[in-house]
């Protein structure tokens, strides 16, 4: 369980620092951008209580809001992604799987899972973000293209690492 603890602390650091001093700034035209540090609510362990979800979640949205300056908007994009994260582990896994301690990777869940998993919370997140960000509907056709485009963005970035950091199934 400690190791675990030490891991996942390990990981938001590395995904937080990436994202503040990268992917803040790979951008094409104020259009497409990553936000690859979501990977990290993504790999929470399933047995991680909701509470504890939902605080994480919020955390992480607060320390990218921090470097941002974007007053609370990734914080609400994370909070919602945690709600997918309960809701898409709920109605997808069985209880033994829920229960366990599990970190939801590539190599130990189903690849068709695990990319739905990830488009459709990146999916969530992006809508969120974008739509807080511009609170209007003056430029709906933008906003749809930039949640569209840095959608496919982040996830294509969130499976390299996936892929880079593939381990094999431990289960029988």
């Amino acid at each position: 369980m400690a190791r675990i603890l030490i891991f996942n602390f390990i990981r938001f650091i590395v995904l937080i620092g990436m994202q503040v001093f990268l992917f803040q700034n790979i951008g094409y035209y104020n259009l497409v951008a990553a936000f690859p540090y979501i990977l990290f609510i993504f790999l929470l362990p399933t047995g991680t209580p909701n509470f504890l979800v939902y605080l994480i979640a919020f955390l992480t949205g607060l320390a990218v809001d921090s470097f941002y300056d974007t007053l609370g908007v990734n914080t609400a994009a994370c909070v919602a992604l945690a709600a997918f994260r309960i809701f898409f582990m709920k109605i997808t896994l069985e209880v033994e799987e829920r229960d366990s301690f599990l970190t939801p990777m590539l190599g130990l869940m189903n690849v068709r899972w695990f990319f739905s998993y990830i488009f459709f919370g990146t999916l969530i997140h992006h809508t969120f973000l974008y739509l807080l960000e511009s609170f209007s509907f003056q430029h709906i056709q933008y906003t749809l293209l930039s949640i569209v485009l840095s959608c496919i963005f982040t996830v294509i970035i969130m499976l390299l690492f996936s892929i880079l950091f593939y381990k094999k199934k431990d289960r029988l």
